[in-house]
């Protein structure tokens, strides 16, 4: 089957999910999946999870949708959930991309100044704005002019401190670069950031749509490094699959952020809302404490069984984020394909990058049968190149 009736912006596999159950998915020719993919660090929970399914379930039966004219209790709550406790408020989106969107107005709009620092290979959307804070000239490709005053600097090189300078309104990065090759940030080098932007006044804003909710076994990632941003962004993991975004910030920049200053017809909705109550209550210290212990189980069968191989130049990333890194000869497309037809779904990453994002709730037992068939696909693979 190909789709007729859709732009092709993406490039699709043949065959269609139809149904998932915990992490596992089923395809409309019976065909079932170990998914390491999470809907590309979506659904951290997995598939028909009970306590979520029932909050969405539950919310359908009364309001669906009403415009953000009106007081509204369920995104208070969740923004409550969100902030755990910080001095912070909350603007809810419909994705990652208008979250960085909304970050990148309220930092021009709060400093009265309009210059940017990004950094290279990073990626923080797809919208004008966001794309234009992503170092990735690919993705940029055919859509001058940007917007303006946006620079870029090396990641994780000390070097790029030297442009943090106070003629910026900000400096955003993402704690692990995911769309570039699921390359982490050096703790001491992310801290030097932060407290550079600090001496200079330079609000710092910290991408956690791919890292948030868990993945890296903190609710943000950020907390695992000791990093105080002033704003940060999540998205994708927040609502398990129902599109949410939410930029995070300093209650003080309020200010600059009133009554006519930025909106969304859809934002906040309350199916999203739902779901993002249910699972900011499921994200406890403990389920956080679990994702850890897993990830160290699931690294540790990496290094030992995946790493070893002649196919992998490294391995990179943090928590349940992973990226393996192949050799030129062997096209990351070439082993996600084979993999599939072994009954794991997989991701690809900048660099030739292999790149796995299990749901967060995923269980040892799992993670080492998905690290066993990626030794297997990578061995055969490697013998026959």
């Amino acid at each position: 089957m190909t789709m007729q009736h859709v732009f092709p912006t993406y490039q699709r596999f043949p065959f269609v999910i139809e149904d998932g159950q915990g992490v596992h998915l089923t395809d409309n020719h019976g065909n079932t999946y170990l998914d390491f993919t999470a809907g590309i660090g979506v659904c951290n929970f997995g598939y028909h999870q009970p306590q979520i399914q029932q909050a969405v379930a539950e919310q359908l039966t009364h309001i669906w949708h009403t415009s953000n004219l009106y007081e509204n209790d369920l995104q208070d709550q969740v923004a409550g959930l969100l902030t755990h406790g910080e001095d912070r408020l909350v603007y809810f989106a419909n994705s990652g991309t208008e979250a960085n969107e909304a970050a990148l107005k309220l930092a021009r709009k709060y400093t009265g100044k309009t210059n940017i620092l990004a950094f290279q290979h990073s990626f923080h959307g797809r919208t004008y704005g966001a794309m234009s804070m992503t170092g990735n000239p690919h993705i940029q490709a055919g859509y001058a002019p940007l917007v303006p005053g946006i620079s870029f600097a090396p990641y994780n090189d000390e070097a790029a401190l030297a442009q943090i300078t106070p003629d910026l309104a900000a400096v955003i990065l993402e704690v692990v670069q995911g769309e570039g090759g699921v390359y982490t940030g050096e703790q001491a080098w992310l801290q030097h950031v932060n407290a550079k932007c600090q001496a200079t006044g330079v609000l710092l804003i910290i991408d956690e749509v791919q890292t948030g909710i868990g993945r890296t076994g903190y609710r943000m990632a950020y907390e695992g490094y000791g990093l105080d941003p002033d704003i940060y962004t999540v998205a994708k993991g927040l609502a398990n699959g129902i599109p949410v975004g939410a930029m995070v910030g300093r209650k003080q920049f309020a200010s600059a952020f009133g009554p006519g200053s930025h909106g969304s017809t859809f934002a906040g909705n309350a199916l999203a809302m739902a779901a993002a109550n249910s699972i900011l209550t499921q994200l406890t210290p403990e389920l956080l404490a679990e994702v850890r212990d897993h990830a160290a189980t699931l690294w540790h069968a990496l290094e030992t069984q995946v790493a070893p191989l002649p196919a992998v130049k490294q391995l990179t990333g943090k928590g349940l984020m992973v990226g393996i890194h192949l050799d030129e000869q062997l096209p990351v497309s070439q082993v996600i394909t084979q993999l599939q037809a072994a009954g794991l779904l997989t991701l690809s990453a900048g660099d030739n990058t292999l790149r796995l994002l299990p749901p967060i709730v995923m269980q040892p037992d799992d993670l080492l049968a998905g690290v066993a068939t990626i030794t297997q696909v990578l061995s055969a693979l490697t013998t026959e190149v």
